[in-house]
């Protein structure tokens, strides 16, 4: 049976790690933005909380039935989702 052949490496190009820091384009988030982006989040969980307590008071509230969980979803996924654009 024929021996297999064996690969040399290459000692010629010395890999070269860079630890040097890589400063991040772009500028802090505004205020504003992170207002917003918490608010959201924040509305989303009160809406479902409101929800969950007083819904039977609230009639325009208890006749959207099941599509309030994609209202306060929704906002708090809108505020998750904007926190990826947070700097």
């Amino acid at each position: 049976m024929p021996k297999s052949k064996v690969r040399k490496k290459d000692v010629s190009a010395p890999r070269t790690v860079s630890r040097t820091p890589v400063k991040v384009k772009g500028t802090p988030s505004s205020t504003l933005y992170v207002t917003v982006m918490l608010a959201l989040m924040v509305i989303g969980l009160l809406w479902l909380i409101v929800y969950y307590l007083a819904a039977e008071q609230i009639t325009w509230m208890n006749d959207l039935g099941a599509w309030n969980f994609l209202i306060g979803f929704g906002f708090m996924v809108v505020g998750l989702i904007m926190t990826m654009n947070w700097r």
